[in-house]
């Protein structure tokens, strides 16, 4: 397949461009600078800009483009920079798209288990509706605008959660604390978070690509985990203690109230009920098993 990824350079593209080549794909990457060979082709987002002619032929397009939701405070502005940077980016390559005579056949473009809010109650599956609160508004406008690609484009939009690695990802600085074993859990722990180990992520996107699966796909392990025990199988491989829990009080002051509780002391027990239907196999569907990958470094 030939296969244009935007946001080729973040941490799942960078993962997921390397997994689609060593399978024999032809892969393009969308970069916002001058092309460095015939991988890359540019576009401007920002503004619109992206000349058809590079998504002519593809097979499918995946779209990874966003600012980092827990990089920084959310302030007014890098909320508006984190919504503009998906909205943008989407809606660009939609209208590249529509002004193709044949598109391409595939449009993968992600969305976020933020969909679903920040307390909820019970298996969240795909046919939840929307919560509340800023990232569940976003999903929503963001998977909208997936879905303006031109008739005949199959159209996914795979909710991801918690992706974990051995280089920190989505653990951001909390995988450091506990290798040297000052880390602990965040908050009461008892928040679910979705979790998926990043070739499970990436494995996940190469099986969607392919598959006639379409609309939105919970993309997470099939075992559940709240933050305690998340933490506490981490720590286990690593032969570490994990006994320093930060309080929800210290997170909202570091990281401000709603960046904390959206994201952190967020509560989704997401299933991945569109996966375990269509028959996806999961490399590390157990926690015990991610978390042994992570600590070996990946091996």
């Amino acid at each position: 397949m030939r296969i244009v990824i935007s946001g080729a350079s973040g941490f799942i593209g960078t993962a997921l461009s390397a997994h689609l080549l060593g399978s024999g794909h032809d892969v393009v990457r969308l970069v916002r600078r001058p092309p460095a060979g015939t991988g890359e082709a540019s576009w401007d987002p920002a503004a619109g800009q992206l000349d058809e002619a590079v998504l002519d032929g593809a097979d499918a397009v995946v779209n990874l483009s966003g600012a980092g939701i827990g990089e920084r405070r959310w302030t007014k502005a890098r909320v508006r920079e984190i919504i503009d940077s998906r909205l943008r980016t989407t809606k660009t390559l939609t209208a590249a798209m529509g002004r193709l005579g044949t598109p391409p056949g595939t449009f993968l473009s992600q969305s976020a288990s933020g969909y679903y809010g920040s307390s909820r109650a019970g298996l969240l599956r795909e046919d939840a509706g929307p919560g509340k609160g800023m990232l569940a508004t976003l999903c929503v406008d963001w998977e909208a605008a997936a879905h303006t690609a031109p008739a005949g484009v199959r159209v996914v939009t795979p909710r991801t959660g918690v992706v974990l690695s051995p280089d920190g990802g989505a653990l951001g600085p909390l995988l450091p604390l506990l290798k040297m074993g000052v880390g602990g859990p965040l908050g009461n722990g008892r928040q679910y978070w979705p979790w998926i180990s990043l070739v499970d992520e990436v494995s996940a996107f190469e099986y969607l690509l392919n598959s006639a699966l379409e609309g939105p796909v919970n993309v997470c392990a099939p075992e559940s985990a709240d933050v305690n025990a998340i933490v506490a199988q981490l720590a286990a491989a690593l032969h570490r203690p994990a006994f320093l829990r930060v309080p929800a009080p210290a997170l909202r002051l570091v990281l401000g109230s709603h960046l904390a509780e959206e994201l952190v002391l967020a509560n989704q027990r997401m299933e991945p009920a569109r996966l375990v239907d269509s028959g996806f196999a999961w490399q590390h569907p157990a926690l015990a098993d991610a978390a042994q990958w992570v600590a070996s470094g990946g091996k």
